[in-house]
């Protein structure tokens, strides 16, 4: 037997039960729902940070969520290419990708970061299928322009085979190299392709986790992070060209997403522990949320999990 003064010495902190009930509500929220994550940046790179956010992702789909995963990988890449001493160019933020650069693109994302994605994800069982663009016709793309090289853009996702595996009750790690419309492979941008896959599938919420705590309206000045906007908001701060150029692509995405149906958008931190968790569970959240003009979320939507449809519906507060 064990005594409670040696199993729990320093008490219980009942706080955590306060933050479980917290979390019911929301849990009732996106139970049964699909949520894309485009995971990149330091929370991909650091082992721990990644077994971090594998756990939270697993902890989304025993409640119910429904994820999928795009992944980058541009730090990976450009290691490599310094390697083999290729020309590591950037134009508005992407990569000039051309023959042997896309060589390097697509040995490093679907032969090395998806598959540690999808390794970190099967410890916890296997429940993780890594997947390129290419598989199926996933994603499909036409070369962006002739200055770009071997980078693509998005011309239809094949959302069936996304769905095939949803419905299967696995988590698709999807690599963002598209087949091209000419029969070559591109490279598409992770952000770019994330918010393609989530309005082709109808995602209910697409989630950004990148390297600082949100959008900021003047970055890095704190006061400026912003924590709400809607979507009109998010075009006009594009058309001021006040924020940075890594940022374009995410916040481009989400307005796409958006306009296409998805609910809501989230900017937040990876490297902030248990992110997802804290933006979805929680009251308060964390990063940045666009969502529609005078949008009021309803809690109550289909589909659900069979469970959560037999409660009776809150609102939790925003």
């Amino acid at each position: 037997m064990k005594y409670d003064y040696w199993y729990r010495p320093e008490g219980v902190d009942s706080s955590i039960g306060e933050v479980l009930t917290e979390a019911i509500p929301w849990i009732k929220s996106v139970t049964g729902k699909t949520v894309v994550i485009k995971y990149g940046g330091s929370a991909m790179v650091d082992e721990k940070l990644r077994a971090a956010v594998m756990s939270d992702l697993v902890l989304l789909k025993i409640i119910g969520v429904n994820i999928v995963i795009v992944h980058g990988g541009g730090n990976a890449i450009t290691e490599v290419m310094n390697r083999f001493e290729l020309p590591v160019k950037f134009i508005d933020g992407q990569r000039v990708t051309d023959d042997a650069a896309m060589g390097v693109v697509r040995m490093v994302l679907t032969g090395q970061v998806n598959q540690e994605l999808v390794e970190a994800m099967n410890a916890h069982g296997n429940i993780a299928v890594g997947v390129s663009g290419t598989d199926a016709g996933l994603i499909v793309a036409e070369q962006l322009s002739e200055e770009m090289g071997r980078v693509g853009k998005i011309t239809r996702i094949n959302d069936a085979l996304i769905e095939d595996l949803i419905s299967n009750d696995y988590i698709p790690v999807i690599a963002p190299i598209a087949i091209g419309e000419d029969g070559g492979a591109y490279s598409i941008n992770a952000d770019v392709a994330a918010g393609y896959v989530a309005a082709a599938i109808g995602a209910h919420k697409i989630m950004f986790l990148t390297d600082v705590d949100g959008l900021y309206e003047n970055y890095p000045d704190p006061q400026s992070l912003i924590s709400y906007m809607d979507v009109d908001e998010a075009r006009a701060l594009l058309q001021s060209g006040n924020i940075s150029t890594g940022m374009i692509p995410k916040l481009e995405s989400c307005v796409r997403a958006l306009d296409a149906g998805v609910k809501r958008a989230h900017i937040i931190n990876g490297k902030t522990p248990h992110s997802l968790l804290l933006e979805l569970l929680t009251n308060l959240g964390v990063g940045t949320t666009v969502v529609q003009p005078h949008d009021v979320e309803s809690f109550n939507e289909q589909p659900t999990g069979h469970f959560a449809a037999k409660l009776i519906a809150t609102e939790p507060e925003e």
